[in-house]
């Protein structure tokens, strides 16, 4: 006999109450802000906003034809890979580390915590000062090799501090739901593996990693948001988008144009675009990298 799992209410009007408060967060914060920037996207306005006008798609049209707009797709595409490829890669070596650490575990384990609690402004700002061309401990270090560092001229190095700052912000968020993934796991199938004659790195492709698809597949999806949204501080404060533009990503566009630039009607449009984006990406990945997720 099949036990029903679905929950029933006597009264029809306690499911709504119970949902009321998520659901007047995500009206507020979510729908509302959306709706706004969907209602400026269609206006020009001065930077006062004493005058508006109703431009239709001429916002959109003018995105297109904007050079530095089109090239930071490119510059997010390759700093979003980068973030994305080695917080995933690097927190779950941690975490396996960590997974078979006995003595100390504890401490280990909160260490590796420590940097999400760090703000990414804050974040961006402690990788300024280690990489600092004139005073920072791994600029001085990288002299010492050979290496002339000075991420304020040299677009490639500006993409790799932003890319370390922003990989290790993440990195504790993606430890903990791997090793949460990894102790997850039941021990006897890793001891019936070893039993078999299946050594280490074996029984963690052969065994464990399947297992944890569920968790890399929750974590791509987002990292993937937060390297597209809140990755912001970052890049606000280690590089301003610089040098020229080789650090300024879509986030950072729209802030540049809507409260540097004061075109609200351009940041407003891009923010339906980055929106869009965001959407598509993540219909693709539940669509197509689900597929591969054994549950």
């Amino acid at each position: 006999m099949a036990v029903e799992k679905r929950v029933r209410f006597k009264s029809w009007w306690l499911p709504w109450v119970l949902i009321a408060p998520q659901m007047a967060i995500i009206l507020v914060f979510f729908f509302w802000p959306a709706a706004q920037a969907l209602y400026y996207s269609v206006l020009q306005q001065d930077a006062f906003g004493t005058s508006v006008e109703f431009v239709g798609l001429d916002n959109f049209r003018a995105l297109w034809g904007d050079e530095s707009y089109l090239a930071s797709f490119k510059i997010t595409a390759i700093f979003s890979f980068w973030v994305a490829a080695l917080g995933l890669v690097l927190s779950l070596v941690l975490a396996v580390m960590a997974d078979r650490v006995v003595k100390a575990s504890r401490w280990y384990r909160t260490l590796l915590v420590v940097p999400y609690a760090v703000a990414p402004s804050v974040a961006g700002i402690m990788w300024v000062f280690m990489f600092a061309p004139s005073v920072g401990v791994v600029s001085y270090g990288l002299g010492l090799l050979g290496t002339e560092w000075n991420h304020l001229l040299d677009g490639t190095q500006a993409m790799i501090l932003v890319v370390l700052a922003a990989v290790w912000n993440q990195i504790s968020y993606n430890f903990l739901f791997f090793l949460a993934g990894l102790q997850s796991i039941p021990k006897s199938l890793i001891e019936a593996a070893a039993i078999d004659g299946a050594g280490p790195w074996r029984r963690f492709w052969t065994v464990q990693f399947p297992l944890l698809t569920p968790t890399t597949f929750f974590l791509l999806v987002i990292n993937v948001i937060y390297v597209f949204i809140g990755t912001f501080g970052i890049i606000d404060t280690s590089t301003a988008g610089g040098p020229g533009q080789e650090t300024s990503i879509l986030v950072y566009k729209v802030y540049f144009d809507g409260f540097k630039a004061l075109d609200l009607g351009a940041s407003a449009t891009q923010s339906v675009v980055l929106m869009a984006i965001l959407v598509v990406l993540t219909v693709i990945q539940f669509r197509y990298v689900e597929r591969r997720v054994n549950y």
